[in-house]
């Protein structure tokens, strides 16, 4: 599966279009609703991009932590949020393009109740293990731990943000094309599935880097793979999907992303306030420079339209990745 990224320049390579005036004056913070619980890769994130984002705003920015049901309660919490240009948060491409697929009741419609700002990351997801239970069971590599799940079907407990989450239509993609037995266990985020995976309660996470890295270089993850069908250059060493054609991953290509938006009906000199001065910290050294050891690339959309391009673009994709893998938020 193939998912690819449209109508986007990287940071540094735009101008900025539009002048960000302080909000200040209205005496209030923006607020920036991330749909997950302290301590995972999204929350981490949103702390990183709400130090920068005060300055070119004028005015505080405060984190709102609304996490559960794979991040759908923290995005309705948006979409039925202040339409003033003092309320955004930060949605995943499973959220805005996978959603609609997994469920019929979906309280809210990412078409209509979000306005889009910008892409602000790109990256895929990455395959850890315990390093105790991996030494344990043999699992040396990913190949041998898609082997040992056939042997021993939903033994292999795989712990994820969410159900409906990149990384739950992820491990079911790999479980239908490679015949693993791989038992996704879904958590109400990615920080409490980290204590988990360090306890050796669940066995493996392949979720988004950020959170994940401090602990592969401390030794008690193993970094298996990664999601993308290319290796990534900041992790060489690490195969991607296309290493392991042979288990029928050849075509397995998910990289995620996370885009800023509004509540659908933020009026659009808001949103274009909003997306320069996304544009703004995306190009500053020092905040790239910050994302990249967390496995994060720096992506910005050139305008709203361009980030509502994107949406439409990889829906159609995302929408056959849910139906080969059958995940489900029923």
């Amino acid at each position: 599966m193939v998912l690819r990224r449209s109508m986007l320049l990287g940071a540094s390579a735009l101008p900025l279009a539009f002048a960000a005036p302080s909000l200040r004056a209205q005496g209030r913070p923006v607020r920036l609703v991330v749909p997950f619980p302290p301590g995972g890769a999204v929350d981490l994130l949103g702390r990183i991009m709400a130090e920068k984002l005060a300055g070119p705003l004028g005015a505080p920015v405060v984190i709102e932590n609304r996490g559960g049901a794979g991040g759908m309660i923290g995005a309705d919490f948006l979409a039925k949020g202040d339409r003033d240009g003092t309320m955004i948060g930060l949605l995943g491409v499973t959220i805005l393009c996978a959603f609609p697929f997994m469920t019929s009741r979906l309280p809210f419609n990412p078409r209509t109740d979000f306005a889009p700002v910008s892409q602000i990351t790109d990256g895929a997801l990455m395959c850890v293990v315990n390093a105790e239970n991996a030494r344990r069971n043999g699992w040396t590599d990913f190949r041998k731990l898609v082997e040992w799940s056939r042997a021993h079907p939903d033994q292999v407990k795989m712990g994820s943000s969410g159900t409906g989450t990149s990384s739950h239509i992820n491990i079911e993609a790999i479980n239908a094309a490679a015949n693993a037995k791989i038992l996704h266990v879904p958590y109400r985020g990615g920080g409490p599935a980290i204590t988990d995976t360090l306890a050796g309660t669940i066995d493996m996470m392949f979720d988004v880097m950020p959170a994940l890295m401090p602990h592969v270089r401390s030794g008690k993850f193993l970094a298996l793979a990664v999601s993308s069908r290319e290796r990534l250059s900041i992790l060489p060493d690490v195969p991607g999907m296309g290493d392991f054609a042979d288990l029928g991953l050849g075509q397995h290509n998910v990289v995620t992303w996370n885009a800023v938006m509004a509540p659908g009906g933020t009026p659009a000199e808001h949103l274009n306030r909003l997306n320069a001065a996304i544009r703004t910290i995306a190009g500053q050294a020092d905040f790239v420079e910050k994302l990249k050891p967390l496995g994060y690339g720096t992506v910005v959309s050139e305008t709203p339209a361009a980030m509502n391009a994107l949406v439409e673009a990889e829906t159609p994709a995302w929408q056959r990745l849910v139906q080969v893998s059958g995940a489900r938020l029923e």
